[in-house]
């Protein structure tokens, strides 16, 4: 997918700038062992055999399915490796209990900006990659009581949204810029999972999630695609941080991989 806006979500361009600060850590990891040391990493001494250890990941909410799935088929793979339950939450919630001292092994967010946050606190061991991306859409109970076909009907029921300091938020925020839309949301909430549960509970009638979000509910909601959703695009990254177990780079490859790709493609993701 294109994207008619460029100003504030430059993916290739900004993960550059993501890998600048984690770039030097990544070549103290290749030189340190030695000048023989094959760069591939094919001559390290942890092989997809061999490894061990643990793995916690922490990811957005808007993952969760498809990062269950994901892990449970990683643990398949690997069975010396003891994976922990996936810390989901808002990807800024995520950031900020890393910053505070929280232990991972791997960070998935749902927007580069968050995840830079982490390279340029040292906290990533490596350059993030581009693994998914995601658009919005107003999520409404299945059957679309209220006939809501764009944003302007938003006016006549009561709605939810992300708040505006994470990536879900950030980008309802463009996207109502975008639509000249003005209204006013019952609340803003912390994670887009959030949000979805209060339109599938009745406690409002519309909700800006995910397309992801929906399809992963399509027995509850329904999506309907407002005018401009297709021009405002949510990267997702994903990183190895500072100290990780063996298991976290296996496990960013395997996202990053075909069979990866492909359970991500299932849940509504699209190619990075």
């Amino acid at each position: 997918m294109t994207r008619s806006l460029t100003t504030r979500r430059r993916p290739r361009r900004l993960i550059a700038l993501l890998g600048a600060t984690a770039a030097g850590l990544a070549l103290a990891a290749c030189s340190s062992g030695g000048g023989d040391e094959d760069p591939t990493g094919a001559g390290t001494s942890e092989t997809a055999e061999d490894v061990g250890g643990t793995l916690t990941v922490f990811a957005a909410a808007s993952l969760q399915e498809s990062f269950d799935e994901l892990l449970a088929a990683f643990a398949e793979q690997h069975p010396d490796v003891e994976v922990a339950p996936a810390v989901y939450d808002g990807s800024s919630t995520l950031a900020t209990q890393l910053e505070e001292g929280a232990s991972a092994d791997v960070l998935a967010t749902a927007n580069e900006e968050t995840m830079q946050r982490i390279t340029t606190g040292d906290l990533a061991a490596r350059a993030p990659e581009l693994f998914a991306t995601n658009t919005l859409v107003i999520a409404v109970p299945t059957g679309n009581p209220e006939g809501i076909a764009d944003l302007p009907d938003l006016d006549d029921t009561t709605f939810v949204i992300c708040a505006p300091e994470v990536p879900c938020g950030d980008a309802t925020v463009e996207l109502f810029e975008v639509a000249g839309f003005d209204g006013t949301p019952v609340s803003q909430e912390q994670n887009v999972t959030a949000v979805a549960e209060r339109v599938v509970n009745g406690d409002v009638g519309a909700g800006l999630v995910y397309g992801t979000d929906v399809a992963s509910r399509s027995d509850e909601l329904e999506a309907v695609v407002p005018t401009g959703a297709d021009g405002i695009v949510n990267d997702y990254p994903i990183v190895e941080l500072d100290g990780a177990q063996p298991a976290a780079a296996l496990f960013v490859e395997f996202v990053l991989s075909d069979e990866g790709q492909a359970v991500l493609a299932e849940y509504g993701f699209g190619a990075p």
